[in-house]
């Protein structure tokens, strides 16, 4: 049995170093003026595959028997789990199913099917992608790929926090504040376990879409919870019902601030982001800095790393984020 912790992170580096970006560190003396702090935002919208994911999804099927590889995997994912699975599916030459939401973006759709990978849709407000998954499994024999409630794939998201620690060792900075996006748990688990380890007064902030507040529940009751109603929301990436386990094993024993990202927020950060770094992030990936630029008072004089976890984003949201975020972006400036 694989048991989660800093040296499993540490191999996950090792092995994922040939087949992954080391995504940049960017800041921004504009982006800064903004918030009224200095800024770090790490770059995971630069990613390959536009996201984060391709870290967990493909450490974890590194591990996988020949025969399973052969028999090919599947997973269920709002776009980007599944873009990284049908992308380490080429890496690793094996077949792919992905599960996705019938509202998923259409680019995410298009992503995994660039791949190879066979997508399989279903009704988020009437079905169950666990049921539709385990169907699948049933009949033709394929191996899972946790988005999220896996020691493997946690260890590789949390090679994102190793690359951190590094980037601020060589800029000599030490951070204040750590935010970023939470919905299953596996990014927030690996990532904050290496700040941790680094930096232990460091505060860390789930980001929440709202609506999508688990995170605040699990903590409060004790235990992983799941939503039982969904609302539509354009923050997907962020948007799972359930909390992960083992995601929330770790994270229980952490002292974290849970927040909330509206709509707004994103929509907010999405073109700071553009007008500041010159990246393209997408709703789910830009809900922790929104909540910066939102509760900037709580953070100033902080040095601050945000987490913008994807840019996978159709152009007409980025249209419309663009067209709605542009002002609020540039007050202070």
């Amino acid at each position: 049995m694989t048991i989660f912790s800093l040296d499993l992170i540490r191999a996950a580096a090792g092995q994922l170093s040939s087949h992954i970006i080391k995504t940049p560190l960017l800041s921004s003396p504009a982006l800064d003026s903004l918030v009224g702090a200095n800024v770090y935002v790490k770059a995971e919208c630069l990613q390959k595959t536009g996201a984060f994911k391709i870290r967990g999804a493909l450490f974890k099927m590194m591990s996988l028997t020949p025969q399973q590889q052969k028999n090919g995997v599947i997973t269920y994912s709002a776009g980007n789990h599944g873009n990284a699975v049908s992308a380490a599916s080429q890496v690793l030459r094996c077949s792919a199913v992905i599960v996705m939401p019938s509202d998923a973006p259409r680019i995410k759709q298009d992503n995994c099917r660039w791949w190879g990978a066979e997508i399989v849709l279903y009704d988020k407000h009437t079905q169950d992608r666990e049921a539709v998954a385990a169907k699948l499994i049933a009949e033709r024999g394929l191996t899972f790929i946790p988005p999220f409630d896996d020691h493997l794939v946690m260890a590789g998201q949390g090679t994102i926090g190793i690359e951190i620690t590094d980037q601020l060792k060589a800029l000599g900075k030490a951070p204040d504040s750590l935010i970023l996006g939470c919905s299953g748990g596996g990014l927030a688990a690996g990532v904050i376990t290496v700040i941790n380890s680094r930096y232990p007064m460091t505060q860390c902030y789930l980001t929440e879409a709202q609506g999508y507040e688990k995170w605040a529940l699990s903590l409060e009751s004790g235990r992983p919870e799941k939503l039982k109603t969904l609302s539509p929301t354009i923050i997907d990436g962020i948007a799972g019902p359930s909390v992960g386990a083992k995601p929330f094993e770790v994270l229980r024993t952490k002292k974290l601030n849970c927040t909330v990202a509206a709509e707004h927020d994103v929509f907010v950060a999405m073109s700071a982001a553009f007008r500041h770094l010159k990246v393209v992030v997408e709703p789910g990936g830009a809900a922790a800095l929104g909540v910066l630029i939102r509760e900037k008072e709580k953070f100033r004089g902080q040095n601050v790393v945000v987490v913008c976890s994807g840019g996978n984003v159709d152009p007409d949201m980025f249209t419309k984020a663009l067209d709605l975020g542009w002002a609020a972006s540039t007050v202070g400036q």
